[in-house]
């Protein structure tokens, strides 16, 4: 900068200013512009991650369901093992009602066990050892942004895991015993999205819960109640009879379990067979995505910050 003279001189202290005041002016992304690039980064990396290795998550998605329709629907009856209730004992009719009722468990289960996975066991891992979450943090934009990242991603894959074994719970049955599907598409394209949104805030939540080295403790005490008590198997309204006193208490604590309503409502986008009315299960499982979502970013914010 040189020397100057006259009033601006005094005011300047004798010197011209000094950066020019297009730079001050220059055009910047908004914080929320900021936010949203991060975002879609952080979820895109993810996807990338997960087509580098979609074969392994293809085989871990698929083994599970093929397995449960296997036994079930193939080797029961080949072997004259009765399903599907009392009836299941003497024909086809309760082996047919069986699959009808497997085939929306077979996708409910998948759909949770994918959330879990892509969510609770990867974050555990970025939590522990290898600490790889504080690189993601370092994202700029706010925290809850980058556990929304590993919720949105989780729930893309979610997405997927439905689309793969739906087929093969379809389409695997024994000769003679064949699920009776009626595919009503409002409820399948608007409750899958919900559920996989639902699986993976319950990821969040329980890999921000859970410490690295407790994650078996994880599958023992939540990951296997969920499965046996979420209506995989049997439909909630059937619980009925199950009772003390006369007091539905089955039917009553499995309310809790966020895998019954996505059970329920997979049954009712593709079957005929009764089912919990969809005025219940889509304002619960949006409480469930809000809870879980809710507590899971408290979490996660309390373990990035430790």
């Amino acid at each position: 900068m040189t020397p100057t003279s006259g009033p601006d001189a005094e005011e300047t202290g004798g010197m011209e200013p000094s950066a020019p005041a297009a730079i001050a002016l220059a055009p910047t992304r908004t914080t929320f512009e900021a936010s949203r690039t991060a975002l879609g980064a952080l979820i895109l990396r993810d996807l990338i991650v997960l087509k580098k290795h979609f074969g392994e998550f293809v085989v871990r998605t698929v083994i599970q369901p093929f397995l449960l329709v296997f036994v079930f629907l193939y080797v029961f009856p080949k072997i004259g093992q009765g399903i599907g209730g009392s009836g299941g004992a003497g024909g086809h009719g309760a082996e047919s009602h069986f699959a009808t009722v497997l085939v929306p468990g077979v996708v409910a289960i998948s759909i949770m066990f994918q959330g879990i996975q892509a969510v609770a066991l990867q974050m555990s891992t970025e939590f522990g050892y290898t600490r790889e979450i504080e690189d993601r943090v370092q994202a700029p934009c706010p925290i809850w942004l980058v556990a929304a990242a590993k919720v949105l991603s989780g729930a893309v894959q979610g997405l997927l895991a439905a689309v793969i074994v739906f087929p093969i719970a379809a389409v695997i049955h024994a000769s003679g015993v064949q699920a009776h599907l009626s595919v009503h598409w409002p409820v399948v394209l608007t409750l899958i999205p919900l559920a996989c949104v639902a699986m993976t805030s319950l990821g969040l939540l329980l890999g921000t819960t859970f410490e690295p080295r407790n994650i078996g403790l994880m599958f023992g005490f939540v990951v296997l109640p969920l499965t046996f008590l979420g209506g995989t198997y049997y439909q909630w309204t059937k619980l009925s009879p199950v009772t003390v006193g006369g007091f539905h208490w089955l039917q009553t604590i499995v309310l809790v379990n966020p895998l019954i309503y996505i059970a329920e409502g997979m049954r009712a986008g593709l079957t005929q067979a009764t089912h919990m009315h969809l005025y219940v299960i889509y304002p619960v499982l949006l409480v469930f995505c809000v809870l879980f979502w809710t507590i899971g970013l408290r979490n996660f914010k309390r373990r990035v910050l430790v």
